[in-house]
This record gives structure tokens, C-alpha cells and sequence, in this order.
């Protein structure tokens, strides 16, 4: 069988219905990997290649001092096994797999090639291991603008792949190589002892989902807190995006900071972000959107100085990253002022 033969078959059953199990593949999946790992720590790290993969060569960088020269090492990246060819968010919107890998060692990068077809597309990321710098996210070369993955997460942890608007087909890269070093300081005027990198397993793949029919509307955002880091509420503003996408008021300073925070709810929630102007002064960065469930409220609140007796502008812009077609997102702020 030819590789494009093979490829043919893959894609066949790509396209054909899930089985009645969905599960059964992932739990097969996890099994294999942990096979997969204590193979690797019996034979000390030796890795199998169980398909056709890039090699990729990286250089480490030492900190400066250390007396051995920069080593070249050679890591292979392999399918990812844990990441499942279709999946449905909370939303019923439904995901299919169009490319997998794997990274099994930090300081490498590997790609991968897909199709674009015009429905939009998200890359996915799941961790093994413990807690370590995700890899970057990179387009042909370039950073695509979105935040990228959490540090190891243990679940799917999906994110909107940004792609030109001409595009036939982009690569992907996800590279968790660095350059220069570092090092922690454990106790005061202590030496500053260098990082060691700390192992874990990245699986990573790329999706197309395809936009609901309808409009599926998200549950209701819960109401912000009438007090909130000893602040007390202002004013409330809600809407639903993409329809609401801009807030003002008027505010009247006492000398004490306003403080302004948010939470959203809907599927695509944590792709939201927010900007924010008090009396001609510009939010330094744009904030991500809490998701408040349960528990205690996610804040995350930003403070502009108001001179005592000064009336401002407030004034907040709303906006998402990715693509979100009848997806859409329930958001609430909270201006507050002690």
C-alpha cells in the first residue's frame, strides 16, 4: 500500500459515522501510551517511532558560565494518540481531526499541514507531565495573535488557529524550543541556581469545525458581585456578543481607583477579551473573560486612577478571537470604587 493509498482509507473512514462508542478509542489510546511510557523508561528514554515523522534538530542553549559547549540533539515527534478524530463541545458544535502529533521532550518543534476549506479551525493541545511552558503557535512561520495553551493542561485545551484570509492551506507549527536561560534565586542573597527543564508529553492536533445552522444561545451570565476586593459596585453592564460590543458611563472621582472586571458564559467564552479607557486612559493589555460557575468569583480586575472631584469617560470595547457564527457569548462588567 502507497502512502496516498493509505491516506485515501484514513480519509474515508474520517468521513463515516463515529462508533456507537466514541469513548473506546480514546480509552484504547490511553492504554497505548502508557504502554508507550514505560517502554520509553525501560530502554532510557529511547523513543519508537510507530509512523513516518519529522526529525527535528535543536540546539540547547547553556547560561552563561557553564563550561560545556551547546549540545545538538535529535528528537523525533510522534501522532498524538490522546486527542480523539471528532469531539463535540458543550455547545453540540462538532469538531473532526485533520492533523495530530506529538512532542515528547521540551527544546523541539514540530508541523503539520492542513487543508482550509473556510469553516473555521482551532488547535488542540493535552498535557502529560508535569507543569511546563506550552509550545507557541505559529501560522507559516508566523505568531498568530491569540493567547496560546494553558501550561500542561490535562484536558483538551483548544484554542482559535488564526489563518490568512486567502489561504488554500497553512502549516503548523508548535515549538517548544527556547533560547538563552535562566535561573531562580531560592532564598534571599542565595546563588541563583539554573531551571531544569522539567519533562512532559504534548499531544497536539488541528480541527475544522463546522458553524451551527442555528444560533445556539449560552446560558445566562451570572450577576457580578455588589462588593468585590473591598470595592463596592458602581454600575453593571450586559450584553451578548457579537450584538453588544461597547460600554459607557460617567464617573465622578473620589481619589480612591475604579476598578473594572468580567465574566462571560457560552462555549466560547474564554476566547473573549476586553479593552478598557477611564478618563483618556488606555488598559495597558486587553483582559481575558472569567467563566464563573461556581466557587469564588474569578476576579481579574483592572484599576485606572481618577483624580478626587474629576468627572471621566468610561468606556470598554468587547471583542473574541477566532471565529464565533451563531456561537454566541453572554458577558457582564462590573465598574467598582471603594
Amino acid at each position: 500500500m502507497t502512502v496516498q493509498d493509505l491516506r485515501d482509507v484514513l480519509r474515508e473512514r474520517a468521513e463515516g459515522p463515529s462508533p456507537a462508542n466514541p469513548h473506546r478509542h480514546d480509552e484504547v489510546r490511553a492504554r497505548i501510551r502508557r504502554t508507550r511510557l514505560r517502554r520509553r523508561a525501560v530502554a532510557g528514554g529511547v523513543v519508537s517511532v510507530v509512523s513516518v515523522v519529522a526529525a527535528v534538530v535543536v540546539t540547547v542553549a547553556l547560561l552563561p558560565g557553564t563550561a560545556e559547549e551547546p549540545v545538538a540533539t535529535t528528537v523525533t515527534a510522534e501522532p498524538a494518540p490522546g486527542l480523539p478524530e471528532r469531539y463535540t463541545a458543550p455547545d453540540g458544535t462538532v469538531y473532526r481531526r485533520l492533523a495530530a502529533t506529538r512532542l515528547v521532550a521540551a527544546g523541539v518543534k514540530t508541523s503539520v499541514t492542513v487543508p482550509v476549506t473556510g469553516n473555521p479551525l482551532d488547535v488542540a493541545a493535552r498535557c502529560d507531565g508535569e507543569m511546563s511552558a506550552p509550545p507557541r503557535i505559529l501560522v507559516n512561520g508566523r505568531n498568530t495573535g491569540p493567547r496560546g495553551f494553558a501550561p500542561c493542561p490535562k484536558d483538551m485545551d483548544l484554542r482559535p488557529l488564526i489563518v490568512p484570509a486567502d489561504a488554500k492551506e497553512v502549516t503548523v507549527t508548535f515549538d517548544r524550543s527556547t533560547s538563552g536561560g535562566g535561573c531562580v534565586m531560592r532564598t534571599k542573597n542565595g546563588p541563583c541556581e539554573p531551571v531544569k527543564p522539567q519533562r512532559s508529553d504534548w499531544d497536539l492536533a488541528v480541527y475544522e469545525w463546522v458553524p451551527p445552522a442555528r444560533m445556539i444561545l449560552p446560558e445566562p451570565v451570572r450577576a457580578m458581585p455588589e462588593r468585590l476586593d473591598g470595592k463596592k459596585m458602581l454600575a453593571q453592564f450586559r450584553g451578548v456578543w457579537p450584538g453588544q460590543s461597547t460600554f459607557e458611563m460617567q464617573v465622578v472621582g473620589t481619589g480612591d481607583p475604579v476598578g473594572i472586571d468580567q465574566i462571560c458564559s457560552g462555549a466560547l467564552a474564554g476566547r473573549m477579551w476586553f479593552t478598557y479607557q477611564v478618563g483618556g486612559q488606555e488598559s495597558p493589555t486587553r483582559s481575558g473573560c472569567g467563566i464563573w460557575k461556581e466557587g469564588p468569583f474569578p476576579t481579574a480586575m483592572q484599576e485606572f486612577t481618577v483624580p478626587k472631584g474629576k468627572r471621566v469617560t468610561v468606556t470598554g470595547r468587547v471583542g473574541l478571537w477566532g471565529e464565533s457564527t451563531n456561537r454566541p457569548v453572554n458577558w457582564a462588567i462590573g465598574v467598582y470604587r471603594r
